[in-house]
């Protein structure tokens, strides 16, 4: 497949996916927290919401009432409060409620449309939230955009072992570099003394690692304020809450982006 373009107005330095097998492992977390963080740091960063049927990322940045505007050439982005930009199918539809029912071809061409002609300007990095699977847009994004790396989400449960190898495995054949892979829920930190209590079971996580010979980004925890401000839209203030993890997350994927190079 052909690789597409952005729009004539955009430059954008690292394009990095974010990927996961199934669906409810965190990606659009994960893919919130990192582009809150690298923003804070004072890069330039966007967000692509692939995720057509079951976007989530307008609402955890509080921007799911605000509408992305165009003309007849480009899409302008919406902007969080923090001056990061992202597009979403909320944001083009009228009520975000209202159920995408469309199949696969339709679904990978407005992906492919968020990429080319959303006038993305300059980037230091472009985050796409991918769908859960391994199916149409996950082919489409990796077969027609130009992705320095992903990142593969996943949880502790066995289940998520095999799919996590999926994801690797896709990845590879699409000769495409995995950047590492974050855990998410891996623990809860008891608030009272510190203890980590494994809620899902013991991590599996650095085994598959090494029988891959991928990284280990991070071990991201469960936890309670994150939820609340994600429900409230307000994800941008994590940081302020649990400075350790998020600056560590977004340290690795330097890391190893940088080392691909």
């Amino acid at each position: 497949m052909e690789k597409i373009v952005a729009s004539k107005n955009s430059k954008i330095k690292n394009c990095i996916a974010v990927m996961s097998g199934k669906g409810g492992v965190g990606k659009s977390s994960v893919t919130s927290v990192l582009a809150t963080n690298l923003n804070r740091q004072g890069y330039k960063v966007g967000i692509m919401d692939a995720d057509i049927t079951g976007p989530s990322i307008p609402k955890v940045f509080g921007v799911n009432k605000k509408r992305a505007g165009g003309n007849s050439e480009v899409i302008f982005p919406v902007e969080s409060v923090t001056g990061i930009k992202m597009i979403s199918i909320n944001l083009l539809i009228p009520n975000e409620e209202e159920p995408v029912i469309w199949r696969g071809p339709a679904i990978s061409g407005v992906v492919k449309q968020f990429y080319s002609e959303v006038e993305w300007g300059e980037l230091d990095y472009l985050l796409i939230d991918m769908p859960p699977g391994t199916g149409d847009v996950p082919l489409t994004i990796m077969q027609s955009i130009d992705i320095d790396g992903v990142v593969v989400v996943s949880s502790p449960q066995d289940l998520v072992k095999l799919i996590v190898k999926k994801s690797i495995n896709m990845t590879k054949k699409m000769d495409v570099e995995v950047l590492g892979i974050v855990e998410n829920m891996s623990y809860l930190k008891c608030p009272d003394c510190d203890k980590k209590i494994n809620i899902f079971g013991e991590s599996k996580l650095d085994a598959v690692a090494e029988e891959y010979g991928v990284n280990v980004i991070h071990k991201m925890p469960i936890d309670p304020e994150f939820a609340k401000l994600c429900d409230e839209g307000k994800i941008e203030l994590y940081h302020d809450y649990n400075k350790e993890f998020t600056d560590q997350l977004t340290a690795n994927v330097n890391t190893y982006l940088t080392n691909l190079k």
